[in-house]
């Protein structure tokens, strides 16, 4: 039997790696072994970056909630803790959407928080 090399898929893997290393400053773009450590840890960045964004849009979801409650003479906690007692059951980010773009009915849902808990 013929005796298989494994010069085209070495190829083939460098060219990958190179290509995603594109545009990366110096010899972390042009040389395999720098472009492969740098695109290993990019791909690290990005896996932790998409945890990050998670958590980083419900940090803003909860400060505009607050802020909305502040305006209307409630504390956050205490907001949350009355709708889940009205048994009015909306996500953080609608709260949020509905504190912004239509204050009237958010202040409707502080009044209904407030009436739950007395």
């Amino acid at each position: 039997m013929a005796r298989v090399k494994g010069a085209m898929m070495t190829r083939k893997r460098r060219k990958k790696v190179l290509k995603l290393s594109k545009g990366y400053f110096g010899s972390k773009s042009k040389l395999f072994k720098t472009a492969k450590e740098a695109v290993m840890k990019s791909g690290q960045y990005a896996y932790i970056g998409r945890k990050q964004k998670k958590r980083n849009f419900r940090r803003l979801w909860i400060t505009r909630i607050s802020a909305g409650c502040k305006a209307n003479g409630m504390n956050y906690s205490t907001f949350m803790n009355g709708l889940n007692k009205a048994g009015i059951t909306l996500n953080r980010k609608m709260l949020s959407e509905i504190a912004i773009a239509d204050p009237a009915a958010f202040t409707a849902l502080t009044e209904k928080a407030k009436a739950a808990l007395n």
